[in-house]
């Protein structure tokens, strides 16, 4: 007989992830740098020292590579218009045909991440002879950011202008930047930094400040050289709207042509070589990859808005279909169909035990309590070694059975329990579940209906005091058992709790018993009994109390169960999606919602929580603050909703907050291991929660709320 390996449990794929996740966020923060671009030139902080006077007084045209400034000026009647901010795919095409129509030539001071998103309308500028120079890549205040992040700007603008045109630039005008008497000591010392890598300053003898847009004659006038002079003029060509500016062009250009003014680039303009540069196969590929890595940031992004939104309308709609739903289900409950006879055939109740010496003798205690006419007890020992058979045994309740077996499982457990059981509707029971005085009473009443072939009860959290515990509570009372309204409103109820169903004799029978290859025994057995064409209903007023993990790290363990199991479930009755009747019910609509809000909606959860995070770091506060606040006050309005249809307290909604910031992230991460454990072959082993008697606790008094 060939020995089975093993296979190691999984690690790397948390690695992995965080390492999916760092490149995300990291992919997100590019795009929010390349996108957060502002323009104009104004103010960018508080009020600086001056530049050295020397630089200050002199000519707008800076080279500051030596030990001594030295600065150019233009001469008479030459003007060299600058334009910033662009390229712009509205403003910038009209500004060139203005230009190309007066037969006049300009620089434009390009922002680097503008360049990568139209490398057409730069082309188009070095095509009709302008100049090109640098405006920084994300029209960043150099003269204030990290000595790191203003090399980065630097060198990031001059790839991405390589990239597309095959040139480098040297000009570089510093954004916020404006006449020279303007400069700053901040903005001085930013300028001589960029001179170690071969940049000019240029900053202007006019600026025109269209980025207030003042009115057409206004800019006009602030534009002219004043007697004669020749002139470096600041405009803009992106960063807002420039319709002002280009109708001042218009009226500029002709009238300084009429007065003898020439149009020319700024390195022409003082008689300087050209001061683009052909660029190293390098960097040419540098700039090429940049524009890559910045489109597919940007695709990201848009795919991550795509998420959310869908995100959202599923969200929302899952919540107008479950409160629709529990309306429908309240109804129901509150008008039985007319002459529906009362059941009280005799029932017999099985509880597998394994090592639940805690909770046996409060669950057998509140069995036998019941106030049903007809009622055994089944308690099967898988096999304990903590005397969980003598606790019962020692009891010496009236029928109570008591069967011994060796540790064989759950499953096999119940199917010993069904094959003793004497009546023909059964109820299975946890060791760990309290039930109250009324509970099989209720439970059992649907089976009046011949076509019900098993009922689900309403679980509810007994160890509820700490937060753990408040969290579970609400997840039991929101999640589980609205959605099992729902399910018994569309007839596709997937799961039957393992702390309280019931069924009838000759189903189980005929479904073969409990399964055994799956981990979610319960949620397989349902979907055996509805392919197999009975319909499986929820009775909200049949309550049992279980206890519920007190630690993270057993709620792991219990989830990580359950969310594997659902899986296996889920793959083993997929051929239901083609089925009539009810098994056709629970492929067509049970399964698709497990996909996707137990599984694909979970799984997209930590990119989410990163586009939260890029979020913070990028858009206004107030509109997440808004946007989360909103979410958490629907969130509550449902909790509060489902609280009432279950007759709960109000109290634990204090926790929603937090369960979204820590319990939440439990849940898809478990939901991660799950599909890893899946995806690699694994089979998870079955995993036992540690008990505290807690819900014993409740045969002597109420839960704690």
């Amino acid at each position: 007989m060939a020995r089975h390996v093993a296979r190691p449990d999984p690690r790397a794929h948390w690695i992995l992830l965080l390492l999916g996740l760092f490149g995300l966020l990291g992919a997100l923060s590019f795009h929010g740098l390349a996108t957060n671009v502002g323009g104009g030139s104004g103010p960018s902080g508080a009020a600086a020292a001056p530049a050295p006077r020397q630089v200050s007084a002199g000519g707008p045209v800076l080279r500051l590579d030596g030990p001594t400034p030295v600065a150019r000026q233009l001469p008479p009647r030459i003007v060299a218009l600058t334009f910033d901010d662009g390229p712009d795919p509205r403003w910038t095409p009209q500004i060139l045909d203005v230009l190309r129509r007066y037969h006049a030539h300009a620089t434009f001071f390009v922002v680097g991440a503008r360049v990568n998103e139209h490398p057409e309308l730069v082309r188009r500028i070095l095509a009709e002879g302008h100049e090109i120079g640098s405006h920084t890549f994300t029209h960043a205040d150099l003269g204030s950011v990290p000595a790191w992040r203003a090399a980065a700007e630097l060198s990031w603008t001059r790839n991405a202008i390589a990239g597309v045109t095959g040139r480098e630039v040297t000009l570089l005008r510093l954004p916020f930047s404006s006449v020279t008497s303007s400069l700053t000591e901040p903005q001085y010392q930013a300028l001589r930094a960029a001179a170690g890598s071969g940049h000019v300053g240029v900053l202007a003898d006019r600026d025109a400040k269209d980025w207030e847009r003042p009115g057409v004659p206004a800019i006009v006038r602030a534009a002219t050289p004043q007697g004669g002079a020749g002139a470096v003029v600041l405009m803009h060509d992106g960063g807002g709207d420039r319709s002002e500016t280009v109708a001042a062009l218009e009226q500029l250009l002709p009238r300084l042509s009429r007065a003898g003014y020439r149009f020319t680039t700024v390195s022409e303009g003082i008689g300087a070589p050209a001061s683009m540069l052909a660029a190293g196969g390098g960097t040419r590929l540098s700039g090429t990859a940049l524009r890559w890595a910045q489109t597919g940031a940007s695709w990201l992004s848009s795919a991550m808005n795509l998420l959310l939104g869908v995100a959202l309308v599923l969200g929302v709609a899952r919540l107008v279909v479950q409160v629709c739903c529990a309306q429908l289900h309240v109804r129901r409950v509150r008008r039985p169909p007319r002459g529906r006879p009362e059941v009280t055939a005799p029932v017999s109740v099985i509880v597998p035990a394994y090592n639940e010496a805690a909770n046996i003798a409060a669950t057998v205690r509140s069995l036998v309590a019941s106030a049903y006419p007809t009622l055994e007890v089944i308690v099967v020992d898988d096999g304990s070694s903590d005397g969980t058979a003598d606790i019962v045994e020692r009891m010496g309740l009236r029928g109570v059975r008591v069967i011994r077996q060796a540790n064989a499982g759950k499953p096999a457990a119940l199917n010993t329990g069904i094959r003793a059981a004497r009546a023909g509707l059964l109820v299975l029971v946890d060791g760990d579940t309290v039930f109250q005085p009324d509970t099989v009473h209720r439970l059992v009443q649907s089976f009046a209906d011949p076509t019900v072939g098993a009922i689900s009860g309403n679980t509810k959290v007994a160890n509820r005091r700490g937060l753990l515990g408040r969290w579970q509570h609400l997840e039991y009372v929101i999640g589980f058992n609205l959605d099992r309204r729902m399910y018994d409103v569309l007839e596709c109820m997937p799961t039957i709790p393992g702390a309280i169903g019931a069924f009838r004799r000759e189903v189980l029978l005929a479904v073969g018993g409990v399964p055994a290859d799956t981990l979610a025994e319960d949620t397989d057995l349902t979907m055996k009994v509805l392919r197999a064409g009975w319909r499986v209903v929820y009775e909200e007023g049949a309550i049992a109390w279980t206890e519920a993990p007190s630690s993270l790290r057993q709620l792991w363990r219990q989830r990580y169960r359950w969310c594997y199991g659902t899986m296996q479930a889920m793959w083993k009755h997929r051929h239901a999606l083609g089925e009539p009747g009810a098994g056709g019910k629970l492929g067509r609509r049970g399964l698709p919602y497990l996909a996707v809000f137990q599984i694909v909606l979970p799984l997209a959860a930590p990119a989410v929580d990163i586009f939260a995070l890029y979020g913070l770091l990028f858009l206004p506060w107030s509109s997440l603050v808004l946007a989360w606040a909103g979410l958490l006050l629907l969130q509550g309005f449902t909790a509060a909703y489902a609280l009432r249809l279950d007759r709960e307290r109000y109290g634990p909604l204090w926790t929603l907050p937090f369960q979204q910031l820590v319990y939440r992230q439990v849940m898809y991460l478990v939901v991660v291991q799950s599909v890893v454990t899946a995806l690699i072959g694994n089979r998870l082993r079955w995993q036992r929660m540690a008990r505290t008697g807690e819900a014993a606790a409740l045969v002597g008094g109420p839960v704690a709320r």
